[in-house]
């Protein structure tokens, strides 16, 4: 929550105070020190970025360079540009009225100019927030000139001023953004005519409007956003243009499985039923991590396109409410995902990923199943060798057979569970409790594991799966 502005009401009562006003870039470079200083923070919820993006973005900031960032959807881009606006001081002092926050001490619009002339010290300003001196624009074909520059006011010239009149300039965004931040996602998607108007901009600091003879000089911190596929596919960033920007930053998917889930808890967005207590299992949500990171690896899957993150927090957000709807319907207090549960992952999947080979006799629920099996397969390879279930298998050997399904209730999974004492007791282990949610959770695991290890059989029909002898 926002602090209160200062209370200076004119630009006599700013001199009083002994204010002295700061480009934007010694700006975001001072509070930037502060903060380190401070040990606090630069990107509060960035996770994975601590030795790799975060000390990269922190350089730029300390040598004022423009920064674009290069990185496959999913990657946070969005998240740190907008961050960087917590790096402005919390209030700026403007010219009351203006449309380009001009500097009470040096304004640049001719409104400004002739405001402050006329009153002097007793020139009226206002204070604006730093939410309002960040500016976010999404990058599309039709957007011109005019949007990001500025040009004619049709109204204005209407109500009886001369076209060579400054006073009937039409701002863009990128002036209205002065003493701010201005930030343009996917660059690559403007018209080369539409990236050549930012030169100025990004090198000799001023605009230019159509035919008039000013040179507007504006402070602005440019930001910019880009896919590496659409880079070089969709559309491109002009040499000259990319050329302007002091520093290219990458980003990247997390490199482990445990960050992976790091970001998935902080993101995700649980489904809650009064009454039910949920509770995800750690191999549960390792599968989940475990098949975001399959598709990243996949021959299948379009690297070039990318696989989100947001693929991971859909997927373990869908499967607590495949859990959440069985345990309502039961009539059971704690809901837990369970193997079952995995087919509700066609829909969270279906769109996320990017098949690569169109057209090809693989479809892209085939492909989703697979790699669902490969992450079951991984964790369960991680949770337990072969030797650790040698017992189990034996008393399926004797004639033993287990059905599950995604809509039977946990404590019918677990029934006849006594006589296989080993199944118990690694059920047990791996759960981490004996509620009956947790252990039929965690036995259906065991058998599907041991399934994709060509230990026990499988047979599904009708959503029942019957696990036997293999």
């Amino acid at each position: 929550m926002s602090s209160r502005p200062p209370t200076p009401r004119c630009l006599g009562e700013l001199r009083a105070v002994g204010y002295r006003p700061r480009g934007v870039r010694d700006e975001l470079r001072e509070n930037l020190l502060a903060r380190i200083r401070a040990g606090k923070p630069v990107f509060e919820h960035i996770i994975g970025y601590e030795d790799t993006v975060i000390p990269a973005v922190e350089n730029a900031l300390l040598c004022g360079h423009d920064l674009i960032f290069l990185g496959e959807r999913g990657q946070a881009k969005s998240r740190m540009i907008r961050a960087l606006a917590g790096l402005l001081d919390e209030w700026l002092p403007c010219v009351v009225g203006s449309e380009v926050h001009d500097d009470p001490f040096a304004p640049i619009s001719a409104y400004a100019r002739a405001l402050v002339a006329e009153h002097g010290d007793a020139c009226e300003i206002v204070w604006v927030n730093r939410e309002d001196r960040y500016v976010e624009k999404l990058a599309t074909p039709d957007v011109s000139i005019a949007d990001l520059i500025g040009d004619v006011d049709p109204v204005k010239v209407a109500e009886g001023r001369s076209l060579g009149d400054e006073l009937t300039i039409h701002f863009g965004l990128v002036p209205r953004t002065h003493r701010g931040i201005f930030c343009i996602n996917e660059l690559p998607e403007l018209t080369e005519k539409v990236q050549v108007g930012l030169f100025n901009v990004m090198e000799e600091r001023d605009i230019q409007v159509k035919g008039y003879r000013i040179r507007l000089p504006i402070d602005v911190f440019i930001v910019a956003s880009a896919n590496p596929e659409d880079y070089t596919t969709r559309g491109r960033i002009i040499t000259p243009l990319k050329d302007r920007y002091g520093a290219q930053i990458r980003t990247h998917y997390p490199a482990t499985r445990d960050l992976e889930l790091a970001i998935v808890r902080q993101e995700v967005t649980a489904p809650a039923v009064d009454g039910i207590d949920c509770h995800v299992p750690p191999f549960m949500e390792d599968v989940i991590g475990e098949l975001t990171f399959q598709a990243r690896s996949s021959p299948d899957v379009n690297q070039a396109s990318g696989v989100s993150v947001r693929m991971s927090i859909a997927n373990y957000e869908t499967l607590l409410a495949s859990a959440l709807r069985r345990a309502l319907r039961q009539g059971e207090d704690e809901a837990v995902p369970r193997i079952s549960d995995l087919g509700a992952l066609d829909a969270s999947t279906a769109g996320k990923l990017e098949i690569e080979y169109a057209g090809s006799d693989r479809s892209e629920l085939e492909v989703t199943r697979e790699l669902v099996r490969r992450a079951t397969r991984s964790v369960f390879d991680s949770c337990f060798t072969a030797d650790d279930l040698a017992t189990v298998v034996e008393a399926f050997d004797g004639g033993w057979e287990v059905e599950v399904s995604g809509s039977m209730p946990s404590r019918e999974v677990l029934v006849g569970l006594e006589e296989i004492p080993s199944l118990r007791d690694a059920a047990v282990g791996l759960a981490g409790g004996d509620s009956p949610g947790r252990l039929a959770s965690a036995v259906e695991f065991i058998l599907e594991g041991l399934h994709l290890a060509n230990r026990l059989n499988k047979k599904t029909r009708e959503r029942r799966s019957r696990y036997a002898k293999a």
